[in-house]
């Protein structure tokens, strides 16, 4: 069983940066494609980022395009989420979630075999 631990929300103003990290527990771990996602009170989970199991290929969703940066750490089993020019609709709560077969549908919450608990991201003054 593949555990998947997210770790680095918090509080932030608008205009502020955040880090998210991510550990999955698999010797498998550097043929995995890995993502983020979020969900918001009263929303469906959303897509924000992916990064292939290499590495070498990543995509947003339009909505962070050019404020979020993906990067997969194979050496510590780590993928990150930096989040710079935050605003209050990035509020949410944020899920690592891991695929060990690279799917073409990688926007797809079903997509995704493994999941973390989620962690809290608030923007705000």
């Amino acid at each position: 069983q593949v555990q998947v631990v997210e770790n680095g929300g918090g509080l932030v103003r608008p205009g502020g940066s955040l880090r998210l990290s991510c550990t999955a527990s698999s010797r498998r771990y550097s043929q995995f494609a890995m993502a983020w996602f979020r969900q918001a009170p009263g929303k469906e989970r959303e897509f924000v980022a992916k990064v292939s199991w290499s590495g070498a290929s990543t995509d947003y969703g339009d909505s962070v395009m050019g404020r979020f940066t993906i990067s997969k750490d194979d050496a510590t089993n780590t993928v990150e989420l930096q989040m710079d020019s935050l605003k209050p609709e990035d509020t949410a709560v944020y899920y690592c979630a891991a695929d060990p077969w690279g799917s073409s549908q990688y926007k797809y919450a079903s997509s995704y075999d493994y999941w973390g608990q989620g962690t809290q991201v608030t923007v705000s003054s």
